[in-house]
């Protein structure tokens, strides 16, 4: 792996989990665990997340819904945050992968994602605390009447 693979890597985590975050990740890395932050930062955020097949909002959608699956709360709040915050996705979008949680992965996960993103919402700003429209992708089909699957 060359440095570019790094670098790319970091502007990725940066931009996906915010600078404070990234900056005290980093500063808690010590010899032990150098290696596991470099893998991680070439790996997951160069190698998976800058891969063409999808764009980062779906990739974050992802992410959230599997760390809502496996009871992964801390990694949970820092995407929905992350993402609530960068304007990524809506509050909206956010109850909408709940929602499909609850049916694939349980109503008790989903009803403890749904807490631990009412504590994340709590700490946005008021601009961030609305209940914002639909995006586009989720307004689709809305409105009709639903069709059997």
């Amino acid at each position: 792996m060359s440095k570019s693979d790094y670098d790319k890597g970091m502007k990725t985590r940066r931009k996906a989990l915010g600078d404070a975050w990234v900056d005290r990740a980093l500063a808690t890395q010590t010899p032990f665990n150098a290696e596991f932050q470099d893998m991680i930062t070439r790996t997951c955020w160069n190698e998976i997340w800058n891969r063409p097949g999808l764009p980062h909002r779906e990739r974050r959608m992802i992410v959230i819904a599997q760390t809502a699956a496996m009871g992964r709360w801390e990694e949970f709040k820092l995407h929905a945050g992350a993402a609530l915050r960068s304007g990524d996705l809506s509050q909206d979008d956010l109850k909408e992968i709940l929602l499909q949680t609850s049916v694939y992965c349980g109503v008790p996960t989903a009803n403890t994602a749904f807490r631990e993103a009412r504590e994340v919402v709590a700490t946005l700003s008021p601009a961030k605390t609305r209940s914002p429209t639909l995006s586009p992708a989720l307004s689709q089909g809305r409105g009709r009447k639903r069709e059997r699957q």
